[in-house]
């Protein structure tokens, strides 16, 4: 039995990802902030006849000191961990702050990311193959990192800070496999492409137009979560792999700069050290 831990585990594709894992006889502990999402995975469970083995972490994730929680609870229920998930994103149609000061969308996307990953890395060191399985949208050259102001303090919209966060993430694995250039934890990058896996937290007229062409151009959440599956399995050589559904992702690209990731790295860790 394996054991994994799903940020974003309630709904959508890493909803998806628990419950093959729990089918597969492997334990999984998910975290969200809707408790009724939680309750419903949870149910799901027994009904699988997986109550047992299954957990619910109800966490608001924009929240650093949140997931320093979350970090603290899984370390006090697991002693290793085979791999963490990190799918927790939404949508914020105006500028949100959250509690530390930070726009929400980097939160979220980018900070917690960054805190689940490195918080539980004495974990996943622990078992013989771990990965850390980022859902992102690696691969896409869109969007910048704003360099003197992450927080979008200037010019907002939620389409710039959706860019943002997904660049910031695509860096994020640059950094974390040149961290830990001998250990066992592989940092899998993964574009799922257009997925059906809901539209909870957007804003009309955008809910309305995402559910009609999710209708005819996405995929359903089980089609998507194939190739990480396949790809946790039987990962490829290497610390960090970048993959745009089955296709390797050029390693050459200017949002997987080292230098870049070096540089937001440092940045990040200054700032939740201030913080």
């Amino acid at each position: 039995m394996r054991t994994y831990v799903v940020a974003g585990g309630t709904t959508g594709m890493g909803r998806g990802l628990a419950l093959h894992h729990l089918r597969a006889g492997d334990e999984v502990t998910v975290v969200g902030s809707d408790p009724g999402n939680g309750q419903r995975f949870l149910d799901e469970a027994a009904r699988l006849g997986a109550a047992s083995r299954a957990a619910f972490i109800r966490a608001d994730l924009t929240s650093a000191a949140e997931n320093r929680r979350v970090i603290a609870e899984i370390k006090d229920r697991h002693d290793a961990l085979d791999g963490l998930v990190l799918t927790a994103l939404r949508h914020f149609s105006r500028r949100t702050p959250t509690p530390d000061g930070y726009e929400a969308t980097f939160a979220l996307y980018y900070l917690s990311r960054f805190l689940l990953s490195y918080g539980l890395t004495d974990l996943l060191e622990k078992t013989a193959s771990p990965m850390i399985v980022n859902i992102c949208g690696v691969g896409i050259t869109k969007g910048r990192i704003q360099w003197d102001d992450l927080s979008l303090e200037h010019g907002y919209s939620g389409l710039r800070a959706m860019l943002q966060g997904g660049r910031a993430t695509d860096l994020l694995g640059v950094a974390y496999a040149a961290n830990h250039p001998s250990g066992r934890t592989r940092y899998l990058l993964h574009h799922p492409g257009f997925t059906d896996s809901g539209t909870g937290s957007l804003a009309q007229p955008a809910k309305t137009i995402v559910k009609l062409l999710a209708k005819v151009l996405a995929k359903p959440v089980d089609k998507s979560i194939e190739p990480i599956i396949e790809l946790m399995a039987d990962p490829p050589e290497g610390r960090l792999l970048a993959y745009d559904r089955r296709t390797p992702v050029d390693p050459s690209l200017p949002t997987l700069d080292p230098d870049a990731a070096r540089r937001l790295y440092e940045l990040t860790s200054h700032l939740l050290r201030a913080g």
